[in-house]
């Protein structure tokens, strides 16, 4: 369908020719390394995030995976709850006979949803904030043959809490390899651990990943307790990019050449093919004094896709492939991101340093320690190095002074952020980043892009 007849407007997330060709919903899945997060994305997409080889050998997520997925139900009222809720590819069209024996039903689109597949491993906690950032809701993976919980449970969970994710589901995994007891003082301990945090009162629900068991289940409560956020179609568009690629193939022709792509997730307004867009902070450099420049990159939307679904535009919500006339080296193995695309000249600012209002955590997480001292989270000291997570930018940053809950930080390397913005702070613990609070942009110095 064209872009030039639609009233963006009138549009909402289940507009039916929004939701039939895009995801609208971003769901995160989180957890400890090996409790099954990108096997329960498969269950459900039939979609495997784990895509690089050295994923493959090692049996890990390293980058964020994604996958998009459909979630059907039955019309007819004989069909029984939870196997009336089906979900397929997101090539998937609507209206399809039901697949129960003797149901005369059809499938009903009810959600189009993106999955942003976290990696588990403690060394990838900045990847993992990195995808928060675009999250709307989250899975969280605990698997019921390991003692609850474990360190990186606790950081991640930790990390939602910190983004304000409301709507998480529990799914209690790989329940096929444990005896029923086991599984219900498993149970009991998961209440316990979850008790005081954001995900008190989450529903639990067992599953087992690997033979799709209970998937149904975890469909039905994506449809009835996950919302579909407000979004904001009318607005100049804003994307943030959590991947970027070069498509194009050793020994291609120059005539062949594509430009780059830009994976990400629009926080709000609409992006259209043809659409002028710049991309900030851009291509970073330093003068011959040391001081840094930063020079936008300007380019034209030339396609734009949801895994297999061409697009004439993209909306809100989602994880979506913007085509660009980009060179494809700046786009080559993630090099975009933590950038933001957007409407040329109305993107945020480029802040060099900022003056946050920080909050640290109780006490460390994701480090097994029983020496209550060691796991406490000691105060911002000057001139110590942080990981500063604002958006998908993970980026360095030294503490130029510290007073009460009131910091000024310098960034190694520039971002296009703005005041009120929510930032993640980390600190190298045993050669390991580790989590110990975030902050509230207050003020900050900002540069002028080289137009």
């Amino acid at each position: 369908m064209s872009s030039d007849h639609i009233d963006f407007a009138s549009l909402h997330p289940l507009s039916p020719e929004v939701i039939q060709r895009q995801a609208t919903i971003n769901i995160g899945t989180i957890g400890h390394v090996a409790h099954g997060k990108s096997t329960v994305v498969k269950a459900i997409s039939g979609v495997l995030t784990v895509r690089f080889k050295t994923e493959q050998i090692r049996n890990i997520t390293i980058k964020l995976g994604y996958a998009n997925a459909k979630i059907f139900k039955c019309d007819s009222e004989a069909c029984p709850r939870p196997g009336c809720y089906r979900s397929y590819r997101s090539d998937k069209e609507d209206g399809f006979p039901c697949e129960r024996v003797g149901c005369m039903g059809r499938m009903r689109l009810l959600r189009h949803v993106s999955f942003v597949d976290c990696p588990g491993h403690d060394i990838l906690m900045a990847t993992m904030l990195n995808g928060a950032a675009v999250m709307d809701a989250a899975l969280l993976l605990i698997a019921g043959n390991e003692s609850c919980p474990q360190p990186q449970t606790s950081e991640h969970l930790a990390a939602i809490e910190i983004m304000k994710l409301k709507h998480i589901i529990i799914l209690q995994n790989k329940i096929d390899v444990i005896k029923e007891t086991a599984a219900e003082e498993h149970y009991q301990s998961i209440l316990a651990f979850v008790k005081g945090t954001i995900a008190d009162g989450a529903p639990i629900i067992p599953i087992s990943a690997q033979l799709k068991y209970n998937i149904d289940a975890v469909n039905e409560y994506i449809v009835k307790t996950i919302p579909i956020p407000p979004r904001d179609f009318t607005s100049d568009p804003r994307l943030i990019v959590i991947r970027s690629f070069d498509v194009n193939k050793p020994g291609s022709e120059v005539q062949d050449l594509k430009g780059g792509v830009a994976g990400g997730s629009i926080l709000f307004g609409c992006l259209k093919l043809g659409d002028e867009i710049e991309i900030r902070p851009g291509i970073v450099t330093k003068d011959a004094e040391g001081k840094i420049k930063c020079k936008p990159i300007y380019s034209k939307i030339i396609s734009l896709f949801a895994e297999q679904n061409d697009l004439q535009f993209a909306v809100p919500g989602g994880l979506i492939g913007v085509g660009t006339k980009v060179d494809p080296t700046l786009c080559r193995a993630d090099r975009l991101v933590g950038q933001v695309l957007g409407s040329v000249g109305k993107l945020p600012k480029i802040y060099t340093e900022l003056e946050i209002n920080y909050f640290l955590l109780r006490r460390l997480l994701g480090v097994r320690t029983d020496d209550k001292k060691q796991s406490k989270v000691s105060k911002l000291t000057k001139n110590e190095v942080l990981m500063v997570n604002i958006g998908s930018t993970s980026t360095g940053g030294r503490v130029m002074s510290v007073k009460a809950d009131l910091a000024k930080i310098l960034l190694t390397s520039p971002a296009c952020t703005e005041i009120d913005e929510k930032i993640a702070l980390s600190r190298r613990i045993d050669s390991h980043w580790r989590l110990i609070g975030w902050g509230k942009i207050k003020h900050g110095t900002t540069i002028e892009p080289d137009i």
